[in-house]
């Protein structure tokens, strides 16, 4: 893994009410996902050394948590820590909650997620009777998880997350906005309305696939490992940090799931103040192919 060298000191914003002051960079766990240990441990060390303290992981990523619970000994007082359940009815999201402490190695995580609710169904069945939101709020309850939060992908995410919010005050939000899901009215109009939302509760907005540059395309090799085909080079990649954090309202961005991509992501961060929104957003449109990474997601 590339040497980064010395790096300026990491921005630092406000994670809503839980008053957390989390880098703008979150560490996406799932990097790790098919990782052998060493490889996951500098992926670590290089996230820390670059400033970030903010780590995010999901029951459903592959041996993530098992990487991360072998390193949590010498960082956990040094990181807030952030995991997700996919389950959707309480007895299964309590039993993966407690599984997921184990794998961590650790008594408590400070956020559990409801994760992937991406449509009004998921919601329906997450936030229900019987829903696993119960065992998350039971969990918080319990001194296992210090606030809970909600995470979802597509185009229907922000207008889902603002019902969301509607129904339970959730501690944060993971949605997704870039220039070209921005440029969709419809999706920019129910983005904008979840921010009024955010704000007027004080929940702490992340946002995902930042660098995402479009769905890889049938018969491509997929060079990296994540669900989407990604920017690769580090001017887009600039310009995609840059145009999501001249948002204020966005407290930070989760880097993508390929270890290859942090250093790039870190650099990113640090070179993105040259950058106005506009100059971020033209080289962005300027990218071939550039498009949603929703239009079709791997279940």
């Amino acid at each position: 893994m590339s040497h980064l060298g010395k790096v300026d000191r990491m921005e630092y914003r406000r994670l809503g009410r839980l008053g957390h002051q989390s880098s703008v960079l979150i560490y996406g766990g799932a990097a790790v996902a098919e990782q052998p240990q060493d490889v996951a441990d500098a992926s670590f060390e290089q996230a820390l050394d670059a400033g970030i303290n903010h780590f995010d992981v999901a029951a459903s990523y592959g041996d993530a948590e098992l990487r991360l619970g072998a390193a949590m000994h010498r960082m956990r007082d040094r990181i807030f820590l952030a995991t997700k359940t996919g389950e959707r009815v309480q007895d299964a999201a309590w039993r993966q909650i407690n599984a997921s402490l184990e794998r961590l190695q650790t008594d408590h995580v400070d956020l559990i997620q409801l994760h992937a609710v991406g449509d009004l169904d998921e919601l329906d069945r997450a936030t229900g009777t019987d829903g696993a939101l119960h065992a998350a709020v039971r969990a918080q309850e319990e001194g296992l998880v210090g606030a809970v939060g909600i995470t979802g992908h597509g185009h229907q995410a922000p207008a889902t997350h603002l019902e969301a919010l509607r129904r339970y005050p959730f501690a944060t939000v993971l949605s997704p906005i870039n220039p070209v899901l921005a440029r969709d009215l419809e999706y920019l109009n129910a983005y904008e309305a979840l921010v009024d939302e955010v704000e007027r509760q004080d929940t702490g907005l992340m946002i995902i696939k930042s660098v995402a540059q479009r769905n890889w395309p049938d018969g491509v090799e997929k060079a990296y490992t994540t669900w989407y085909e990604p920017l690769k080079e580090q001017r887009p990649i600039t310009a995609a940090v840059a145009w999501v954090l001249s948002h204020d309202e966005v407290t930070g961005i989760a880097t993508p799931s390929d270890v290859r991509l942090l250093p790039l992501m870190i650099r990113a961060e640090q070179g993105r103040h040259a950058l106005s929104r506009g100059d971020a957003e033209a080289v962005l449109l300027d990218e071939p192919d550039y498009s949603s990474p929703f239009i079709s997601i791997p279940l």
